[in-house]
C-alpha cells in the first residue's frame, strides 16, 4: 500500500502534471476534468500558442488551410456520388479538421479560445491576440486558396465532382449576409465548443470521436467555416466563376465574424465566468509581477514572453 507521506503526495503531483502545470488527470475523478482544470490546460496550452514565433504559427496556419481542401474535395466528391443527399455527401467532411485538430495544427476558429482566455486572465496582450488572429488567418487563407487551385487547375475532381464543388460554393455566395452571419456563429460556437472539449478529455480516441461528431453538425446545419467558405471562393474565382472581391464582402466576411462571436462570446467568456472562483492557480502565484497592467495588457508590452511559469522541478 502506497505511504502517503507529502514527499510521496509531492511525488505524484509533479506525475500528474505538465511541466507548465496543467493537471493531466481530474483531482476528484481521476479520468473527468473539473470546469477549472479544463482552463488551466486551455491555459498552459494557449501560453505555448502565444509565445510560438511568427514564422511557425504562419506554416502552422499554412498546412491548416491546406487540410482543409481535403474536407472541401471529400464534401464535393461525396455530394456527387450521392446524388447530392444531405446526409450522405457529408459524412466525411470532418476528416480535415481531424487531421488540424489532432495534428496540432493552427485553424482560426479551433484558435479562438486559447489565446483570448489569456488575454482575460491579463496574461497576454489585446495586440498580441490580434497578432496571433492576423498570421493565423492569413495562413488558413493562404493554404485554402493553394488548395482551392490545385482542386480547379490539377484535375482532382472528376467532372461530376467539379460541378458539386461549384454548387456548394455558390449556394453559400447566394446566401444573404446576415443569414451566413448567424449560420457562421453557431458554426463558430460549435469549433470553440469542440476545443474544449478536446481538453476535457485525455485520449485520442475520445477526442477523435468528439471531432467527428461536432463537426459533421456543420454541414448538416448548413453552417459555414470561414476557411471552408475561402476555400470554395477560390475555387469558383479559379474555375472562372466567381468574384474575388465581391465574395470576399459577401461570403467569406459574415462567415469569418459570425465565426469570430460565436467562438469568443458564446463559448469562451461564457466558459471562462463559470470558473471565476477556480481559475488557474498558477496565475495568481505572484500576480502583481506576471499579470499585465492595463497599459501593457491594451498596448501590448511583453508580447512573446511565456506568462505561465515553467515548474522548477522540470527545469
Amino acid at each position: 500500500m502506497a505511504d502517503d507521506t507529502p514527499e510521496n503526495e509531492t511525488v505524484r503531483e509533479a506525475i500528474e502534471q505538465s511541466r507548465r502545470g496543467a493537471p493531466a488527470v481530474g483531482s476528484v475523478v481521476r479520468d473527468q476534468f473539473e470546469t477549472h482544470e479544463v482552463f488551466q490546460r486551455i491555459v498552459a496550452a494557449a501560453d505555448e500558442e502565444a509565445t510560438t514565433g511568427l514564422r511557425e504559427l504562419f506554416f502552422s496556419a499554412l498546412a491548416a488551410g491546406f487540410a482543409i481542401t481535403v474536407t472541401y474535395l471529400l464534401y464535393a466528391s461525396m455530394t456527387a456520388a450521392t446524388g447530392r443527399d444531405p446526409v450522405l455527401s457529408a459524412l466525411l467532411y470532418p476528416l480535415g479538421f481531424v487531421f488540424i485538430i489532432l495534428g496540432g495544427y493552427q485553424l482560426y476558429t479551433e484558435n479562438t479560445l486559447p489565446p483570448v482566455v489569456l488575454v482575460l486572465e491579463r496574461l497576454a496582450s489585446v495586440p498580441r491576440l490580434l497578432t496571433i488572429w492576423t498570421v493565423v488567418v492569413l495562413g488558413n487563407f493562404a493554404g485554402g486558396g493553394l488548395g482551392a487551385l490545385v482542386l480547379a487547375r490539377g484535375g482532382v475532381l472528376s467532372a461530376d465532382g467539379a460541378e458539386a464543388a461549384a454548387y456548394l460554393a455558390t449556394k453559400g455566395i447566394e446566401t444573404a449576409f446576415w443569414s451566413l452571419f448567424f449560420k457562421a456563429a453557431f458554426a463558430g460556437l460549435i469549433v470553440a465548443g469542440v476545443v474544449w472539449l478536446v481538453y476535457a478529455v485525455s485520449d485520442n480516441t475520445t477526442r477523435l470521436v468528439v471531432v467527428y461528431i461536432a463537426f459533421l453538425a456543420i454541414p448538416f446545419g448548413n453552417l459555414y467555416h470561414s476557411v471552408v467558405s475561402f476555400t470554395e471562393l477560390m475555387y469558383l474565382v479559379f474555375t472562372g466563376r466567381g468574384s474575388l472581391v465581391a465574395g470576399l464582402g459577401g461570403f467569406v466576411l459574415p462567415v469569418l465574424l459570425g465565426n469570430t462571436v460565436g467562438g469568443v462570446l458564446l463559448v469562451t467568456v461564457v466558459n471562462y465566468f463559470q470558473t471565476t472562483e477556480e481559475r488557474l492557480d498558477i496565475a495568481r502565484k505572484d500576480g502583481a509581477e506576471r499579470k499585465l497592467t492595463t497599459r501593457e495588457w491594451v498596448l501590448g508590452r511583453g508580447a512573446g514572453r511565456s506568462y505561465v511559469p515553467v515548474r522548477e522541478e522540470d527545469e
